[in-house]
C-alpha cells in the first residue's frame, strides 16, 4: 500500500499515512484515522491537502562501486567457500570456513 504526506495549515504538521490510491482525505480528522493518530486541538474538518514528494528509488549498486565505499561483497561458491569480490591490496580472493588467514582486512576498512 502506497504512503501520502498530508499537511495541515490549521497545525502547519505533515503526516505520512498509507492507504489505497482510490482513498481520498480532504480533512484533518480523516487523514488522523487513517493513520491512527490522535486529532490534537485541531478541528476534524481542518483542510488538509495531498503533499507531493519524491519516490525512494534504490538502485542496484556494482561490486566496483561498493569497493570504492569501502564495502565487503562475498559471495557463496561452495560449501563453506566464499569469493570477496570487493578484495583490495593482499585479500584472498576466496574465504573458507576455519581458516582465519582468508578472512578480509576489515580492520583496514573500518575506523573511527
Amino acid at each position: 500500500m502506497p504512503c501520502y504526506d498530508y499537511y495541515c495549515e490549521a497545525n502547519s504538521q505533515t503526516i505520512e499515512v498509507r492507504h489505497g490510491v482510490d482513498v481520498v482525505l480532504t480533512m484533518w480528522g480523516e487523514v488522523c484515522y487513517a493513520g491512527q493518530l490522535p486529532m490534537g486541538e485541531t478541528e476534524f474538518a481542518a483542510p488538509v491537502r495531498k503533499v507531493l514528494s519524491a519516490p525512494g528509488i534504490s538502485l542496484p549498486t556494482g561490486d566496483a562501486k561498493l569497493k570504492e565505499i569501502g564495502f565487503t561483497k562475498l559471495v557463496k561458491r561452495d560449501d563453506g567457500v566464499y569469493e570477496n569480490v570487493t578484495r583490495t591490496g593482499d585479500e584472498e580472493r576466496y574465504m573458507k570456513a576455519g581458516d582465519a588467514d582468508s578472512l578480509p582486512h576489515l580492520h583496514k576498512k573500518i575506523t573511527d
